[in-house]
């Protein structure tokens, strides 16, 4: 057999899966969880044999949290026809879906897709969207902010209102707070640099500072933590990196966990089943963070049970 019909026999055997594919990856800005959600997802593409470099053409870009920037990306990334466009984070989901109602798109990190019109309900959305959200049981949170301060009334939280999951989490902590007597003393930040300034605007008004998973402020993490330290507010937040970086305590999602969980789905799109066929997902498994010195410094003391009951204990 001449040696071009057996490279044509070759590649007709070769499996799907062999076959080139492409998937685009753009996230609203890069810090620890958005990064573990895009390199989880890359992890199970690899795990299903889609490699970079190999059988997978894979484009990754950050809005740097400009939401303009997120949208000439998006529109970008559907120019060049992906097999599909991964949304990490509520707006640049929300660019995806704008710019196009072909090209299939799975978001991840998303808070509350429903809200913020990425998708109809938590049903198949019969369209060309999906995903994986990072939505928290608000109730827990508040038992985590009585845990490590148990006399606490007033909480502040600071918040970008341009973002939908966030003004999704205010509306909802205002309401279970006042059922057990609390009140929710907001800050808004627009942009990053805009975070330390709204911390500094809560000293003296609150007795602890929750933060959910508002990209401008983790993004900006370690000037909320300053304030913190400065003021002797403590600071609990909802993603577990920020424990790292300063937070007393987090009761929060493996983003890297929700990353794989999001590229298996990546993985059924790209052998053939549709995103509008797929029920959005969500993630249960919360994992509880603990920094004892982050709480000396802000002035608090955790209890040994809450200590001994964390997954992870920050030294």
């Amino acid at each position: 057999m001449p040696l071009g019909a057996v490279a044509l026999a070759m590649a007709a055997m070769t499996p799907a899966s062999a076959q080139e594919k492409s998937v685009a990856v753009l996230a609203i800005v890069e810090h620890p969880a958005l990064d573990a959600v895009r390199d989880g997802v890359q992890a199970a593409l690899k795990d299903a044999g889609y490699e970079s470099g190999k059988n997978l053409k894979w484009q990754y870009q950050s809005a740097q949290g400009n939401t303009g920037t997120a949208a000439q990306i998006a529109r970008k990334f559907v120019g060049d026809n992906p097999d599909a466009i991964v949304g990490i984070a509520t707006p640049t989901a929300q660019a995806a879906v704008a710019a196009t109602k072909t090209v299939p798109i799975v978001f991840s990190a998303v808070t509350d897709p429903v809200a913020a019109k990425l998708v109809p309900s938590w049903e198949p959305s019969h369209t060309n969207v999906t995903g994986v959200s990072d939505l928290l049981q608000l109730d827990k949170q508040i038992d985590l902010i009585r845990q490590v301060v148990p006399g606490a009334k007033r909480v502040g939280m600071v918040y970008s209102p341009g973002e939908a999951n966030s003004v999704v989490v205010v509306k909802e902590m205002k309401d279970l707070l006042a059922k057990r007597g609390m009140s929710l003393v907001e800050a808004s930040a627009p942009r990053s640099v805009d975070v330390s300034s709204a911390a500094r605007s809560l000293v003296g008004k609150v007795d602890v500072i929750y933060t959910n998973t508002d990209n401008n402020v983790v993004s900006a993490y370690e000037s909320l933590v300053k304030v913190g330290q400065d003021a002797k507010i403590p600071l609990v937040a909802s993603d577990t990196d920020s424990v790292k970086r300063g937070a007393i305590a987090a009761l929060g999602i493996n983003y890297r966990d929700l990353g794989e969980q999001t590229g298996r789905m990546v993985v059924r799109i790209l052998k053939g089943e549709k995103p509008g066929d797929i029920k959005p997902e969500t993630s249960s498994k919360l994992e509880l963070y603990v920094n004892p010195g982050a709480a000396e410094k802000q002035g608090v003391k955790l209890s040994d049970a809450l200590i001994q009951s964390a997954a992870q204990v920050v030294k």
